[in-house]
């Protein structure tokens, strides 16, 4: 089984984010990356739909005989991860805002979240955000529309730079000195959010912490692929334009359409 491939899914081409930092972590391991693009983003729809959507998601993996499934979306975690855990026999790593570690750091006693609606209204995010918000005020921002320009390939509009500066502004008013990002999308904001925050501000997000719980899962269970051979992986897009996720992974890498 070590030979088979880590599959990870997104409600879109965001968690490409986490595959780089899974990819950096784990270089021999073979992977299958499925974008669902089409229904992007998992936000606004309730619960009910986003457990059927993450089911159908990782049948399709688990079709591709994958070992490990990531749930590289932070709304499918939080709503739907502990459905698939019951329901199949496979390992499972899921992705929610790093709320700990700003919480424990800040100096200012304030951060800031910008996440989905389906992440910041979910039992999961509350129960975390509970357990380290005492003394600390967290400003909430749900990211309304930045999914949607990051899929339809608008990362560099004024539209998305008029956007972040609307969600940032309560947050600065705040005097928040950390900003976690809830959405595998956001990480590609990373660049113009260094631009628009005070330098003292630090940005966090999960990638690096899933590649490496997803490393010290494969390892437990004795998965890791040990042969040193060019890897093999492949991804999958819902929509038949396939440019915007191409340009996210960059050559040498191919996006297949695939109709599910």
């Amino acid at each position: 089984m070590s030979k088979q491939p880590i599959g990870i899914f997104d409600s879109g081409v965001g968690g490409t984010s986490i595959w780089k930092e899974i990819r950096n972590v784990l270089p021999n391991e073979n992977s299958i990356y499925l974008a669902d693009s089409i229904n992007a983003p998992y936000g606004p729809k309730g619960t009910r739909k986003i457990i059927e959507l993450s089911i159908k998601n990782t049948e399709f993996l688990l079709e591709k005989n994958c070992k490990i499934i990531v749930v590289a979306c932070n709304t499918a975690t939080t709503n739907a991860i502990s459905i698939l855990r019951e329901k199949y026999n496979v390992p499972f790593i899921g992705i929610e805002p790093a709320i700990k570690p700003a919480a424990l750091n800040t100096k200012t006693k304030a951060i800031g979240i910008l996440a989905t609606k389906g992440t910041l209204s979910s039992a999961l995010f509350h129960n975390t955000s509970s357990l380290y918000s005492n003394g600390i005020t967290i400003i909430e921002q749900i990211g309304e529309g930045i999914v949607q320009l990051i899929e339809n390939g608008s990362l560099d509009s004024l539209e998305m730079e008029l956007l972040l500066k609307s969600y940032l502004k309560p947050m600065l008013k705040a005097n928040i000195d950390y900003l976690v990002l809830g959405c595998t999308h956001y990480p590609y904001l990373i660049p113009k959010l260094i631009k628009l925050l005070p330098k003292h501000v630090k940005i966090i997000d999960s990638g690096l912490a899933v590649a490496k719980q997803t490393k010290s899962v494969l390892e437990q269970l004795d998965l890791l692929n040990t042969e040193v051979l060019k890897p093999k992986n492949e991804f999958y897009i819902n929509l038949k334009n396939t440019e915007v996720m191409q340009s996210l992974l960059g050559k040498p890498f191919n996006v297949d359409y695939l109709e599910f």
